[in-house]
């Protein structure tokens, strides 16, 4: 995971904004189950799919909650990024 919180130190129960990405094509119908994060997806010069969500969850374990919806949708995690804390 990637710290771009420039001093501040997150916690497990604080809500901060996330950027995930992963191979393949998720339709934005799963905006829901995906704790409302906001869904895009794009070509690859080599035509392959990236889907990157971005949005901001209540705390880590909503968090978790998503990456293993993520998985059971058998999309592999490209990169998780922290946008910024509270």
């Amino acid at each position: 995971m990637t710290d771009n919180l420039k001093g501040m130190h997150l916690k497990l129960w604080t809500p901060a904004t996330y950027h995930i990405e992963v191979e393949g094509h998720l339709d934005e119908s799963w905006y829901d189950r995906l704790g409302g994060m906001l869904i895009k997806t794009r070509q690859r010069a080599d035509q392959s799919t990236v889907t990157t969500l971005t949005g901001r969850l209540k705390d880590q374990a909503e968090l978790a909650g998503v990456l293993n919806s993520l998985y059971e949708l058998h999309l592999p995690i490209l990169k998780v990024e922290v946008a910024n804390g509270k």
